[in-house]
């Protein structure tokens, strides 16, 4: 590798390197310690300085230093010793091999060292030199993307280390690297820590070993910091068999959230490809960066944090301060531009933080620069309020990406709004905002879209108007005041200017807080969001208000104001559909509330079905899913049908990610977190209870439905008003508020039985005592017997406790926690997948169980991603990774996947989620198949794998693949044959195979030869009186049951014969077997040649045995495939016009196999398929490395597929 040139002192250095070749303007030397066989005291004191020394020098085994004569630094060397002179000279390369040292020598005799000869200034010499080695670096760094590291030099130098040293194929990217110490047990190991895309690497060499870890990101089940005897900070890796721990003096931190990165995006792409989807600038693998996976990690922060769709990136983040009406100074904190949003959080958390939408925001303006307010900007939205900005740091290029993106938005969703309400309208204190598409208002601004609102509601489906309670009133006496409250919520009543009389007192209060809030902090989606909302919102939003606050608070109204008409053409496109999704929705509509009088009747199920179809139809991948039912029900119920769609796209997107698919994963993750937030907040109840997995048990149906299922629903809406302010912090914070009421019976209950019913009385007595309307009980509480009046909980006093005991936990510590978690739950997952799969295959198989499992995680890693440590204590004998999961994480980590093809579905049976293509199968067969060939191996694997993929689909299931392994090691003698044969003819042999493309279009078989065979001791033996009686014999002994095989042709025959050729070479028996294939394929010869001419005389016995006499015995002709270059008379027998009609069965196969006992012996003898197994641990890397250095090669195509 080329270096960036720098002056070395050579006068204390000559104890360190040896010289091994020098020119009149270069001398390479060799670092002592490596490459000396005999392992000197010195050459070993050298490796251990230079494993614990952290310097640039002990990355260099090999260098190249350029001396330049007659200069003032030249000196001349000799047999590796400096003479008297200067000691001053430049480093221009070094290499981590001698032949990649050799390279740079040879470029530079081959391109510069005659050139140099011409320069009179020897001054000149050097400047010329060094500017070529620079301009060579450039070139290289271009092409290794080392420019986008902090230091290239630096990087570039590790780079070629970890691949000299580690040897992946060049797709595996080298993301960071760090001088750290590997601890085995109380025994540091100082070395360096490589972290690529897939792999975590640490090589040491110390006092002459060397040391070498390999673990696969997939292979890491925990992650965590922890300390040791010595060190209060380590970094702890577990995988399934081992625990390592790395420890650092410097960047530990900046270590462990690359680790945690890596393996998430890792594990997710690899194991959660179901419903993950890859930052675009992560989507290519081989180019992610540590740049790269610090902007992913705060790019999720600041999604999680304002609970923002995915697809937005960030692209500014500066720190500044925003000026604050409410406390009438500027509050210091940072702002986050996107693509469509600036935002605002402050430093002190929970203080304040705005969510402005750039569909919002009317200007962006620079104002002038003063001591007071230096480089501020004014941000101005159409509900007349500005956002004031200071202390902006590169303020131009601020704006100019603001008003570039602002430009963008306003083009693709443009909004025309109506200016003719009065000023007095403006000022009321309704919710007027331009966030909402035609035909919606919040008060008296209405938006109106480019097209005629009246004409959309006349050409679209028959939508419910409003929200469902405003229609109907809850079952049970009502009076008119009761009346009043749904009247109220239809009107949208005006707050705060007299209003409406409502029920009860305490909501008219809170109505009056509300209105007030609204006049100070704001009332549309850019409303100031501080500590006294987040008190309202604990309250419980009043019901008129609240299906407009949640969709203020979880931003849904940007989308509806983007996408007027969109809801409607989904629903229109998705009714009338049927299939399975509609089939699950159509048996859970009633099952949706049925408490409740608006779900008793056909216009609130139609509303549900509505919408829950048209999501279905939005997003496939997640379609419909138990416990969305529950959640659209209750949106329905204080939101209008659009507004309700919209609602439920926020959640199942974006507030609740990855919790609504086939295997919930996002809800297990959190179950994860919570347990470990009970250990940490309540360590007397998780010490009583040692198992957490029967609360998980019951808490898990929290975060599914936010307790609404679970809870009396007038109390649970109060807890969806907390969830879509503060996100799913509050489900947390409120799930161990509901532990720590009921930690006293928790902690004396007997069994898991008593504990769940404790808490499931619990939930079912908590009331609201605000709520305006009667109690509607959770009908799927538990009931006690106990005639004694159960305590009630008031759900706003057990909100307030959980803002006060358990509120401090932030969402950076939330999606650190979900990080380190879905590590356990994705590799739990797996443990699951795989045990489904033994239990189904092991019935079917004589593979040993163990075997089996060996097996599988080959299979699967081959596929796509699982790999155990890899530990090497010399170059010289590497010892090779243990096996989970290979064939299929392999590919996913270095090949590029084909289009349109799945080869990991969590929706398949157990047994067929992870399947592998032809050209993965063709490595697997060489490293485990019984059956090697040689070269021919490969074309045997081509046609097993046609065989087996009875679909076409080009992709094979781990059972089939098994199945097929049983046989070849466990099977009996016909069975094996069987499978050969069945391997020759189609659909596994096909006209276009690569092997059969053999002499086959001249006659290339002799079959008019004796049945007479010459034997080592002289003898002979005549089988012309056993073939008839074989043929017989078969047709007595056929299994009418079995479908018969089709018969083999001659053209399939030679294959068939070659694959036994094949098969033979190497074997102890080789002479033997070769003998006894000989004899068999000649009388196989006869057997065809006697079915060819009795089919066409009509008398097969008789003239079978004529055919047999008129043969001429000669123990010479023996051969079977006659010479090309001769033409005998033996090949004018056989006319090219009866190729056709000559075939044989598996029958006649069978039975002349079974006439020589050496072929038996070798189709019977017991195989091993651990040993295969060992093998292919060692062999597997370089397999897989050695094909994709010849990735340029044409991709195996099969035929007839």
């Amino acid at each position: 590798m080329w270096l960036k040139p720098e002056e070395v002192l050579l006068k204390n250095a000559l104890k360190l390197w040896v010289t091994q070749k020098s020119s009149c303007y270069f001398i390479l030397q060799r670092r002592r310690g490596h490459g000396e066989g005999g392992g000197r005291l010195t050459g070993r004191l050298v490796g251990a300085l230079d494993a614990v020394l952290d310097s640039n020098a002990r990355v260099a085994p090999f260098r190249i230093l350029l001396q330049v004569p007659g200069s003032q630094v030249y000196s001349p060397i000799a047999c590796g010793e400096l003479l008297n002179g200067s000691d001053v000279y430049w480093a221009i390369a070094t290499g981590a091999t001698l032949e990649e040292i050799n390279q740079h020598w040879d470029w530079l005799e081959q391109n510069l060292l005659h050139t140099l000869s011409v320069f009179d200034n020897k001054d000149d010499i050097a400047s010329f030199v060094k500017g070529k080695v620079k301009a060579l670096i450039a070139e290289e760094t271009s092409s290794r993307l080392a420019e986008q590291e902090e230091e290239p030099e630096k990087f570039r130098e590790a780079l070629v280390k970890f691949e000299a040293r580690f040897n992946f194929p060049e797709a595996e990217k080298l993301v960071t690297y760090y001088s750290c110490c590997c601890w085995k047990g109380r025994v540091p190991r100082q070395g360096w820590l490589y972290l690529s895309i897939n792999h975590l690497c640490f090589y040491s060499f110390f006092l002459g070993k060397e040391l070498k870890l390999v673990i696969p990101w997939v292979d890491i089940q925990k992650l965590e910091r922890t300390s040791n005897v010595f060190l209060t900070d380590t970094i702890r890796i577990t995988t399934q068999n081992k625990e390592r721990d790395f420890s650092m003096f410097l960047n530990l931190d900046e270590v462990f959230k690359i680790m945690e990165q890596l393996a998430d995006v890792t594990l997710r792409r690899l194991l959660d490809n179901e419903a993950f989807d890859l930052d675009p600038d992560l989507q290519e693998p081989s180019q992610i960066t540590k740049r790269d996976l610090g902007a992913r990690a705060q790019n999720e922060f600041f999604r999680a944090f304002f609970r923002l769709p995915r697809k937005e990136k960030l692209r500014a983040v500066v720190d500044c301060s925003l000026w604050t009406p409410f406390s009438r100074c500027h509050t210091a904190g940072r702002m986050f531009a996107s693509d469509s949003y600036i935002c605002f959080a402050s430093r002190e958390d929970g203080c304040c933080h705005v969510v402005l939408p750039l569909r919002e925001v009317v200007s962006i303006e620079k104002m002038e620069d003063t001591s007071l307010l230096p480089n501020p900007i004014i941000v101005s939205i159409r509900s007349k309020m500005a956002f004031q900005f200071i202390e902006l740091k590169d303020r131009e290029n601020l704006v100019e990406g603001l008003l570039e993106r602002l430009k963008q938005v306003h083009a693709n969703h443009p909004v025309h709004y109506d200016t003719s309400a009065s000023d007095e309208d403006m000022t009321s204190p309704v919710f007027y905002s331009t966030s909402l598409c035609s035909g919606h208002k919040f008060g008296d601004l209405e938006i109106v879209s480019s097209q005629s609102s009246e004409e959309h509601e006349d050409e679209s489906s028959p939508l419910h108007p409003g929200p469902l309670t405003s229609v109907f009133q809850q079952s049970g006496s009502q009076s008119p005041d009761s009346r009043l409250v749904g009247e109220a919520a239809l009107a949208c009543c005006a707050l705060g200017t007299g209003g409406w009389v409502v029920t009860t007192s305490r909501e008219q209060i809170k109505i009056s807080l509300w209105s007030d809030h609204f006049v100070e902090y704001g009332r549309t989606v850019c409303m100031f969001r501080t500590e006294k909302i987040r008190k309202l919102v604990a309250m419980g939003i009043p019901e008129s208000l609240r299906g407009k606050l949640w969709l203020l608070f979880s931003d849904a109204v940007t989308d509806l104001a983007s996408h007027p008409g969109y809801y409607g053409n989904l629903v229109e496109e998705s009714l009338g559909r049927c299939c399975l999704v509609t089939e699950e929705i159509e048996r859970d509509l009633h099952r949706s509330l049925p408490e409740h009088p608006a779900f008793q009747n056909e216009t609130g199920i139609a509303a549900l079905r509505r919408v829950l179809t048209a999501y279905a139809h939005r997003n496939p991948k997640i379609g419909y899913c138990q416990s969305m039912n529950i959640l659209t029900s209750v949106l329905l119920l204080y939101a209008k049908e659009e507004e309700a769609f919209w609602l439920l796209v926020a959640v199942c997107e974006r507030m609740l990610p990855d919790y609504f698919n086939h295997r919930v994963i996002g809800a297990q993750v959190d179950q994860s977190v919570f347990e470990e937030l009970i250990k940490e907040q309540l360590p007397e109840l998780a010490e009583h209870m040692n198992d957490l997995s029967a609360l998980a048990s019951v808490s898990l149906s929290w975060f599914l439905t936010l307790f609404l299922n679970i809870m009396p629903l007038e109390s649970a809406v109060n807890v969806v008003d907390c969830f879509f302010y503060d996100g799913i912090k509050a489900i947390f914070q409120l799930g161990l508020a509901v532990l720590e009421a009921n930690a006293e019976g928790l902690c004396s209950s007997k069994d898991d039985g008593q504990a769940l019913m404790i808490l499931s009385r619990f939930l079912d007595h908590i009331k609201n005592e605000d709520s305006p309307g009667p109690p509607i009980g959770s009908h799927h509480a538990f009931f006690s017997d106990d005639p004694e009046p159960y305590p009630v909980t008031d759900i706003a006093d057990l909100i307030r406790d959980s803002y006060e005991k358990f509120g401090d936990q932030s969402v950076e510590q939330i999606e650190h926690l979900r990080c380190k978690h879905r590590i356990r739950v994705l590799q739990g997952h797996e443990d699951t997948t795989k045990q489904n799969v033994l239990r189904v295959v092991i019935p079917e198989v004589s593979i040993l169980p163990e075997d089996l499992e060996e097996l599988y995680d080959l299979f699967k890693v081959w596929k796509s991603g699982k790999k155990r440590e890899l530990r090497a204590l010399s170059l010289a004998q590497p010892t090779a990774p243990s096996l989970p999961k290979r064939e299929h994480m392999m590919s996913c980590y270095w090949e590029q996947p084909r289009p349109g093809v799945l080869r990991h579905d969590p929706s398949r049976p157990y047994a067929e989620q992870y399947r592998i293509d032809a050209r993965q199968f063709a490595h697997l067969f060489q490293l485990v198949s019984p059956w090697t060939c040689g070269a021919h191996t490969e074309i045997l694997a081509e046609r097993t794998f046609r065989l087996l993929d009875d679909n076409m689909d080009q992709l094979m299931e781990f059972k089939a693949f098994v199945s097929c392994l049983d046989i070849m090691y466990n099977g009996e003698m016909n069975e094996k044959i069987k499978l050969l044969y069945r391997l020759h003819i189609p659909p596994a042999l096909t006209e276009n195979d690569r092997d059969s493309q053999s002499p086959l279009k001249n006659p290339l078989l002799s079959t008019s030869r004796p049945l007479v065979f010459g034997k080592s001791n002289g003898d002979t033996v005549d089988y012309q009186k056993q073939l008839k009686q074989m043929i017989k014999d078969l047709a007595k002994e056929k299994d009418k049951t079995e479908k018969e095989l089709p018969k083999m042709s001659q053209r399939e025959f030679i294959q068939f014969c070659k694959t036994l050729y094949s098969m033979f070479h190497e074997d102890p028996e080789e002479n033997d077997l070769y003998q006894a294939i000989a004899t068999v394929t000649t009388l196989l010869l006869q057997i065809g040649e006697v079915g060819q001419r009795s089919s066409s005389s009509g008398s097969c016995s008789q003239e079978c045995a004529e055919d047999l006499q008129t043969s001429a015995p000669s123990l010479e002709q023996d051969c079977v495939f006659v010479d090309p270059g001769k033409t005998p008379q033996d090949s004018q027998a056989f006319p090219e016009s009866a190729e056709g009609d000559w075939t044989v069965s598996l029958e006649h196969i069978l039975a002349s196999l079974l006439t020589e006992q050496s072929l038996v012996n070798f189709f019977e003898k017991p195989l091993d398929i651990k040993s295969k197994l060992e093998n292919a641990k060692i062999n597997q890397y370089s397999l897989k490395t050695s094909e994709m250095s010849h990735q340029s090669q044409p991709e195996l195509k099969l035929s007839n597929l």
